[in-house]
Parts: C-alpha cells; structure tokens; sequence
C-alpha cells in the first residue's frame, strides 16, 4: 500500500506534471512575474467557470477576504457576522480592519453558519454577514441572502474550501460557490481543491463598480501608476502561481468528482456504526466538494482516536478544536456560552480523514477499518 498522506499534493503533480512544468518555465523565460500574460488567461478562464462577471486575483486567501471588505467601504465601528466554528481567517480581518465581529453558532449537520442564529444577531450597527462554506459544502444561502435584502446588508462568501461547488436555490437556479452573494474570496493554497504551489488568492464579484475598487486596491490603490485614488494594499497573484493554477482548472471538476467519490466510500464502508456520524449533504451531489472528509465520532475519545490513526500511519486532522469565541485573541464579554452550544459539542467530536484525488480503495479500506476498530473498541 502506498504511504497514506493527508492531501497528496506529488501524486496529483506526477499526473500534471509536463503540463505544469512547461507553464513555469513559460513564465521564467518570458521573465512576466507580476500581472503576466498568465495572470490575466487565468483570471479570465475562472470567470468564466465560476459564472461571474469579475475575478481579481491577489496574494493570498486572507488577503482576498480583508480586500472584499475594504472594498465595500466598511468602517470601523461596525458589525459583522459570521461563524465560530471556522479557521481564525475568517474573523482575524475583520479584526485587523477595526470592525466589530459578532460570531455566531453554527448548524449540527453541515456545521454552516446557523440562519437563526444570524436573526438573532443583527444591530443597528450590522453591516454585513459573512457565510463561510465550511469543509466544502455551501452555507443556506436562500435564506441568508433573503436576511441580507431585508436588513440591507452585504453578503461577503468565504469560498477557501468549497471553489467548485454548486448551489441549488429554492427555485431550481443553479450557481457557483462564490457568485452568490455581493462579493467573495476563495485561497489557492496548496491543499485547497484549486491549489497553487505557493500562496494564492482572488475576490470574485457581479458588481462592476465594486470589482473596479478592488482592482485598485490590490494594487497599492493604483489605477495608474503612481496615481494613488484608494488606500490599497500590495497583494497580486504572481505568474507563477496562475500557471500552476491555469493547469489545474481545467480538471477542476475531475479533481472534486474524485473527492466525491472517496467520500461515498468512506460512507459505505461506516454505514451502521454506531457512534460514527458520516457528513450530511445539504441538497444535490454538486453542494459539497469535500475539502475536508469530516466525521462526528460520538461516545468516543477523539483525540485519543486522533493518536491511535496517526500511531498506525493514518495522518488525521481535527478541524478546529477551539471556538473563536474561546480564542485569546477573540475573546468578548458579550458573548454567552449558551449561544455556543452547537460548536463547544463539535469541537470535541470532529475529526477529518485523509481527502484527497489520488485516495485508492486500499488506503480508504486500511483508513476505515483502523477507524471502525478503534471506535468499536
């Protein structure tokens, strides 16, 4: 059996690997570092299949998310919402922007962002919510944007783990993960299910006016050189890295296809244990793009099970074992642990297995057999 790896980032490279090679040394040769000819066929490739009128690349995928909010205009002093059950990104800019994060809990089956929760959040200072479409499944974006539209608010995606997704509304319109709401961000690092080989980023959005502010700021504030017209910050996806992207888009839907399929395995082969949830799909097969293969293991010592894989080879990862609210740097009076219940209960059940496109039968058979037999006791 080959060596079990969390994300085997050099099998999927060993498949892509002429094609990627011959990109970089393109690049390298032509001497385009920043803003190349690459940067711009990539940019215009995701738009179009994302479905979105605008995608600017940047630096990095936190980079993206605190651009978004820049460009909206949002000032310090107000309020956004967003989840605690999620990576200390999501909060972190809007900390780092003097805004005033207002976390909320998150839903027991798909771990999004609950809606009710959000209801029972908004002030008058509420300015803008941000639904985080945690391990690759999209949050219940019917009912947040509808929240948005009747309190005026922005609706900002953090699309890191689930670029690729597709969303079903009510009325049967499907769309992309991050063409939803007024604005999004999604990262490229490496393990993502788009991943560069370095650091990566972008911002997608339908609103020209809002696209044309964001251009400038990930550029110093320039639209013309040396012409600063907005406080802009310096963050551009480098060449290399869009050409190492341009290669993978195009098998982007293969790559989540493969992910699907690991996880339906994974499925089958807990089906009937007990004390072992499986993730729920909210909706069709195309809402969840399993970023992450994550399981509640109840009755059980998770970490210890944690231990017990990685004792046998099996890499494992516990996403994420301290709530926001509970975080030193995040910590506020205001918040109440009775409105936690949902992550405080998660933070101690969840663990995620290795998800990645090369998984083979053997290793996802050793994988749930150490599991079955650990929880089984």
């Amino acid at each position: 059996m080959r060596k079990i790896q969390m994300v085997d980032l050099k099998g999927q490279y060993e498949i892509i690997k002429e094609t990627v090679n011959e990109s970089v040394i393109e690049v390298i040769e032509s001497t385009a570092f920043i803003n190349g000819p690459r940067v711009h066929e990539f940019q215009k490739n995701l738009e179009e299949y994302l479905g979105v009128k605008h995608v600017i690349p940047c630096a990095n995928g936190t980079d993206a998310l605190q651009i978004a909010m820049m460009g909206l205009g949002l000032k310090p002093g107000d309020e956004v919402i967003t989840a605690d059950f999620t990576f200390a990104a999501t909060v972190e800019v809007i900390a780092l922007l003097g805004l005033t994060p207002v976390l909320v809990d998150v839903e027991p089956d798909t771990f999004n962002i609950d809606v009710e929760a959000i209801k029972k959040a908004i002030t008058p200072n509420t300015k803008a919510i941000v639904p985080v479409h945690l391990f690759g499944q999209c949050a219940n974006m019917d009912a947040i944007m509808e929240i948005a539209n009747e309190h005026n608010l922005f609706v900002i995606e953090d699309n890191a783990q689930a670029i690729g997704a597709t969303y079903t509304s009510a009325d049967g319109k499907k769309t992309k993960a991050g063409a939803i709401g007024h604005v999004a961000s999604t990262s490229f690092f490496p393990s993502k299910n788009l991943g560069c080989y370095g650091d990566g980023g972008a911002i997608f959005t339908n609103d020209d006016d809002l696209a044309h502010t964001i251009r400038g700021i990930v550029n110093h504030g320039m639209y013309v050189r040396y012409h600063h017209d907005v406080v802009g910050v310096n963050s551009r996806l480098d060449s290399i890295q869009a050409a190492v992207l341009g290669a993978k888009l195009p098998r982007l839907d293969a790559y989540n296809n493969a992910r699907k399929l690991a996880a339906s395995k994974y499925d089958k082969a807990f089906e009937g244990i007990e004390n072992i949830v499986t993730p729920f799909r909210n909706g069709g097969d195309d809402n969840h793009v399993f970023h992450q293969y994550t399981l509640k293991v109840r009755n059980t010592d998770r970490d210890a099970l944690a231990k017990f894989l990685n004792d046998n080879g099996i890499p494992c990862g516990v996403y994420y074992p301290i709530p926001l609210h509970n975080q030193k740097a995040y910590k506020d009076e205001r918040y109440n642990e009775a409105d936690f219940t949902v992550t405080n209960q998660l933070v101690k059940e969840v663990i995620s297995l290795p998800m990645h496109t090369e998984l083979d039968d053997e290793q996802i058979e050793f994988i749930t057999t150490k599991v079955i037999e650990f929880v089984n006791g």
